[in-house]
């Protein structure tokens, strides 16, 4: 499987209102459930009203659109990167999943997941 670096620093965070919740930026997933609204964005464009935030996400993408009858995906990847000492925060899309970890721990993800066979795509 193949996977792209991102080359964006992320953030987590919750915001009041949807309308807070629109950025700029290339990357933007909005989140909400009846008890929070959350948006994981470029750092560089964290909303004003953000109530709570985790800076410092580094992360990357499964390349190519997954089908949904794909079983174990995720799985395998946080299995390498949880045998590594190494949490993740996952977004998923209609076509793919992105998987951010700390930026501390960004080279060893890279290496845990190029030693378990991933390759990683340039460009």
């Amino acid at each position: 499987m193949r996977l792209k670096k991102l080359d964006r620093a992320m953030t987590v965070c919750k915001v009041p209102t949807m309308e807070e919740a629109l950025t700029d930026g290339n990357f933007l997933f909005i989140g909400r459930t009846d008890r929070e609204l959350s948006v994981v964005c470029e750092t560089a464009h964290v909303p004003k009203a953000t109530l709570e935030r985790d800076d410092g996400w580094l992360g990357f993408r499964i390349e190519g659109q997954l089908d949904f009858s794909l079983i174990g995906v995720l799985a395998r990847i946080s299995k390498v990167l949880a045998e590594a000492s190494i949490g993740i925060f996952v977004v998923s899309t209609f076509d793919t999943d992105y998987i951010l970890v700390k930026a501390a721990n960004f080279e060893r993800a890279v290496e845990a997941l190029t030693d378990a066979g991933y390759s990683f795509v340039e460009g």
